[in-house]
C-alpha cells in the first residue's frame, strides 16, 4: 500500500457501521441475506483493487490519453488488465439483483466502496459505473429481446454502456433534441443523428458498446414529450448468432483538461443509413425513462468529486508532515531546525479545510445512497415515499457540493505542495483539472440550482422540506445527546430555521408569478444549502463517535467544530445576499457586458 490511503478506512467504518448503522439495511428482505461480515468482504475487496491496480495506473493513464486511430479509439493498454479486474471482483453488477447475476448488495455499501475505486483511479472506474447505468436501465424498462441482447454482457463486462444524450446545437436542452428514429416494422428502429461529450463511447478492451441513446421518433411530439429511449450497439446481432458493424462511427475526440483516462467522444449514427437501435421503455416516455440513470449518474459524479478531493487530501497531508520548511513562529533562532509544514497554523488550517469538505461530502454522498436503499426496499410505503422525497431534495446538492466544494479543496492541495504542486510531477495538479469536470458532468452547477429550488425543495407542496428539516433536528438531537458540544447544534439549528424560512419565503414569490424573483439567485442558495448540509453531516458524525477515544475520534469532532464556525456563518451571509436580490445581473442588457 503506498502512503496515500486514497480513504481513510477509520472514517469508512464509522460512516457506515456507526453513523449510517449500514447492518439495519439487512432487516430488509431485499438484503436478508447480507451482514456486516459479507459487507466488510466487499470493502476488502474494493480496497485491494484500488491500492494495488488502479492507483499504480491512474498517472500512466493521465499521461496518455486515448486516441483515435483508423475510425477507433484506443484506450490506454492498462484498461486491458483493469476492465477484467472490475467485473471480475464483481463492481458492475454489486448492486443487482441475483436473478440478472448481480450480487444484490446495498447501494449504499457499493457507493461507499466506490469511493476508494473513484479516488484511485476514477476514469478507470467510471467505465463501470456508466456500465452499470446502462444496464440497469436496459434491467429496469427493456423488453425481453432486450434484455436478452444486452444485459448479460453488460453486467459481467464483455460489452460496456454509456448514455448518449448530448447532442453539438443542443447542449443540456433536451427538448431540442434532432436525433430522429425511424420503425423499420420489425420491432427495431433506423437511427440519424449526432451525440457530443459521450464518456467511454468507443474503447479496445471489451467486445462491444451499448449506447442508451436519445431520439424522436417521426411524428412525435416536440420537445421532451416526443422523446424516446433506445439501445444502439455499436456492433449489432445477426441472424448467425454473430455481430457486425452497426453504422456508429466516433466523429472526434474532445481533448479535456481533466479525465484524461477516459474518453470523451463525438458520436454520429447512421451515417450510410443503417443504424439499428432497439426502443427502451415506452415511446416518447425516453426523457422519464433516462432520469434514472441520469439521477445514478450524478450520484456517481458527486462521488467521483468527493473522492477525488478524499485522495488530495491525504496526498498534501502525507507531503505536509514529511515537507521542513522554515520554523515555528515565534521561534527568532536561525540556527535551529527547519520544522515539518505541518507545524504552521495555516497549513493546518488548509488541511482541515479540505477534511470538512472531502469527507463531508462522502458523508453525504453515502447518507444520500441510504435514502435510495430505503426508498426502494424498505417494507414501510410511508418510509419508502420520505426516503425518495429526501433523494430527490439532497440528489443536487449531492452532485454539486462534492464538485463546486472539492475544487477549492484540491486547489489547496496544491498550494499546500507550494511550487512542486504547480508540477505534473506531483499529483495534486491532475487531480485539480479532475475535479473541474465534475462541477459540469451531468448537468452544470446552475441547472443542478434550478432543479434544488424549482422543484426538489418545493415537492410535494412542502413535504420535501418539512422531512430535510425533521431530519436535521433529529441528528442535532441525537448529536447533542452524545456530547457534542450545545453550541455547535443551535448554530446549525439556528442555520437551518433562516434557510427554511428563506425556502418559503422564495416558494411564495413563485406562487404569486414573480419567477425570477424566487430563481434569480437559485446558485448562491445551492451554495447556502450546500453549507448547511456540510455542518449537519459534520455534527451527524460526530455525535457518532459518542465520546470515543483516541486520535482519529478527537480529529472527527475537531472537524465538526471547524465546519461549524467556517460553514454556518455562510448560510447567513448567501441567505442576506438572496434576500436583498440586487436586480443588476437580472436587470443588464447584455450589450452593456
Amino acid at each position: 500500500m503506498t502512503r496515500n490511503p486514497l480513504v481513510s478506512d477509520a472514517f469508512v467504518d464509522l460512516l457506515l457501521f456507526d453513523a449510517l448503522d449500514v447492518g439495519a439495511l439487512t432487516a430488509f428482505d431485499h438484503f436478508r441475506e447480507h451482514d456486516r461480515g459479507t459487507f466488510e468482504l466487499w470493502m476488502q475487496s474494493c480496497r485491494r483493487l484500488a491500492r494495488e491496480k488502479l492507483f499504480a495506473a491512474y498517472r500512466p493513464m493521465d499521461s496518455a490519453p486515448p486516441s483515435l486511430v483508423d475510425g477507433r479509439v484506443r484506450t490506454h493498454p492498462l484498461m486491458n488488465e483493469l476492465w477484467p479486474a472490475l467485473a471480475e471482483t464483481g463492481v458492475i453488477n454489486a448492486t443487482r439483483p441475483y436473478d440478472v447475476g448481480g450480487q444484490q448488495l446495498p447501494f449504499t455499501v457499493a457507493t461507499v466502496a466506490s469511493f476508494y475505486l473513484l479516488a484511485a483511479n476514477g476514469a478507470a472506474y467510471s467505465f463501470a459505473g456508466l456500465t452499470t447505468g446502462a444496464g440497469h436501465l436496459i434491467e429496469t424498462f427493456g423488453d425481453q429481446t432486450v434484455r436478452s441482447l444486452f444485459l448479460e454482457p453488460l453486467y459481467n463486462g464483455t460489452f460496456n454502456g454509456t448514455m448518449a444524450l448530448t447532442e453539438p446545437h443542443a447542449g443540456s436542452s433536451l427538448a431540442d433534441l434532432t436525433s430522429t428514429a425511424t420503425s423499420i416494422g420489425d420491432g427495431t428502429y433506423s437511427i440519424k443523428g449526432s451525440k457530443i461529450f459521450i464518456s467511454g463511447g468507443d474503447q479496445s478492451f471489451a467486445r462491444n458498446t451499448v449506447h442508451l441513446v436519445l431520439a424522436r421518433i417521426d411524428g412525435a411530439p416536440s420537445g421532451t414529450r416526443g422523446v424516446s429511449l433506445f439501445a444502439v450497439p455499436r456492433e449489432r446481432p445477426t441472424a448467425d448468432g454473430g455481430w457486425e458493424h452497426n453504422d456508429v462511427h466516433v466523429a472526434g475526440v474532445i481533448h479535456k483538461i481533466g479525465w484524461r483516462g477516459i474518453p470523451s467522444l463525438a458520436l454520429s449514427f447512421g451515417d450510410e443509413g443503417d443504424c439499428r437501435a432497439w426502443l427502451v421503455g415506452p415511446s416518447n416516455h425516453g426523457l422519464k425513462c433516462m432520469f434514472q440513470m441520469m439521477n445514478e449518474a450524478r450520484l456517481l459524479v458527486g462521488a467521483s468529486a468527493a473522492s477525488t478531493a478524499t485522495v488530495a487530501y491525504y496526498e498534501s497531508l502525507a507531503y505536509a508532515r514529511e515537507r521542513t520548511q522554515g520554523r515555528r513562529l515565534g521561534d527568532t533562532d536561525p540556527t535551529s531546525k527547519p520544522v515539518a509544514i505541518t507545524e504552521h497554523a495555516d497549513v493546518r488550517r488548509m488541511l482541515l479545510a479540505q477534511k470538512c469538505i472531502a469527507e463531508g461530502s462522502l458523508a453525504l454522498i453515502a447518507r444520500s445512497a441510504k435514502y435510495s436503499d430505503t426508498a426502494q426496499h424498505h417494507p414501510d410505503p410511508d418510509e419508502r415515499a420520505r426516503a425518495g422525497l429526501l433523494l430527490d431534495l439532497l440528489t443536487p446538492v449531492a452532485k454539486t457540493l462534492p464538485a463546486e466544494r472539492g475544487f477549492e479543496s484540491n486547489a489547496m492541495a496544491v498550494q499546500i505542495h507550494g511550487g512542486y504542486g504547480y508540477s505534473s510531477e506531483y499529483l495534486p495538479e491532475s487531480w485539480l483539472r479532475d475535479q473541474k469536470l465534475n462541477s459540469i458532468h451531468e448537468g452544470t452547477t446552475q441547472i443542478q440550482a434550478l432543479d434544488l429550488l424549482g422543484r426538489k425543495v418545493i415537492a410535494r407542496g412542502g413535504q420535501a422540506l418539512a422531512h430535510f428539516c425533521e431530519e436535521v433536528e433529529r441528528d442535532l438531537a441525537s448529536a447533542q445527546s452524545n456530547g457534542v458540544d450545545p453550541s455547535l447544534t443551535d448554530a446549525v439549528r439556528a442555520a437551518l430555521a433562516r434557510w427554511s424560512a428563506l425556502t418559503q419565503s422564495l416558494a411564495a414569490k413563485g406562487l404569486a408569478g414573480d419567477v425570477l424573483g424566487m430563481m434569480g439567485h437559485s446558485t448562491d442558495y445551492l451554495d447556502a444549502t450546500g453549507s448547511l448540509v456540510l455542518g449537519w453531516m459534520w455534527l451527524w458524525l460526530a455525535g457518532a463517535t459518542r465520546q470515543r477515544e483516541g486520535g482519529f475520534f478527537d480529529g472527527v469532532r475537531a472537524t465538526a467544530r471547524f465546519c461549524v464556525a467556517r460553514e454556518i456563518p455562510r448560510v447567513h451571509s448567501l441567505a442576506d445576499i438572496i434576500e436583498r436580490a440586487d436586480p443588476a445581473f437580472i436587470e443588464l442588457d447584455e450589450r452593456s457586458l
